[in-house]
């Protein structure tokens, strides 16, 4: 019997580094599952949309999609957009079974990819003990999405660094400016930031100018293409599986 396809659904940007980080995460899902077929859907801004591929797939004769939203936490767009669109879906399609995946976050996977990044960066793990990091997200309304933030800040907290703090781009408070700001004033002598989010745009950018205009030491990139990330999605998927072949998808 053949695998459900994995079906990644990205949010979309104008930005054309979003895009391109999304189709670089999805060959490296690849590249570690030979055989499994991996597609991409967009939100908004970006083609092809989930409705056309979900079309697509089931004008292939393609049986059972796992559709796994490619974001960090259960907020709007978990709650409500990407449900709304397969629901949509599976009534005009209703020979394909179409499953949703939980969303990626929070896992150990993405601490570590995150984690990653900073070393990439220039952080070296003696320096965790001397250095606050400010942990940049997005940003959201939803209560539960901003607990899910300041929960891994916490969890952040105990591998060693010397404070971890959470940021937020949009919607919420404070602004990435300002936590490296008031880690200062706390007498931290070295701050880094670590963007929260996947892919570059206009919402990481606005991280990285708060970074800049703060006066950060260290600005990580965005998780990107890593291999945690990408383990991630698998696990995710696989752990979507069991319930996609049973009567909730049908």
């Amino acid at each position: 019997m053949a695998s459900p396809v994995l079906l990644v659904v990205a949010h979309g940007s104008r930005d054309p580094r979003h895009a391109a980080t999304v189709h670089a995460l999805t060959a490296r899902i690849r590249s570690l599952r030979p055989g499994l077929r991996v597609e991409t859907g967009f939100l908004e801004f970006n083609a092809p949309s989930v409705p056309r591929v979900l079309e697509r797939l089931a004008a292939d004769g393609t049986d059972e999609v796992v559709a796994l939203p490619l974001l960090l936490t259960r907020a709007f767009h978990a709650k409500a957009d990407i449900p709304s669109v397969l629901r949509e879906a599976r009534a005009r399609l209703p020979r394909l079974r179409i499953g949703q995946a939980d969303v990626l976050g929070p896992d150990p996977l993405l601490n570590a990819a995150l984690e990653q990044r900073l070393y990439e960066a220039g952080v070296r793990p003696g320096d965790k003990s001397s250095t606050g990091l400010v942990l940049a997200s997005a940003g959201s309304t939803d209560p539960e999405a901003i607990a899910v933030i300041a929960e891994i800040a916490r969890e952040l907290r105990h591998t060693g660094w010397c404070a971890v703090r959470p940021a937020f781009a949009s919607a919420s408070l404070p602004r990435t400016a300002d936590v490296v700001r008031s880690l200062r004033a706390d007498g931290v002598d070295r701050v880094a930031v670590a963007p929260y989010v996947i892919a570059p745009g206009r919402l990481p950018d606005r991280i990285a100018t708060g970074a800049e205009e703060a006066g950060a030491d260290v600005l990580a990139g965005v998780l990107g293409p890593s291999p945690a990330l990408a383990r991630l999605l698998l696990t995710r998927y696989d752990e979507a599986r069991v319930p996609v072949t049973g009567a909730m998808s049908a």
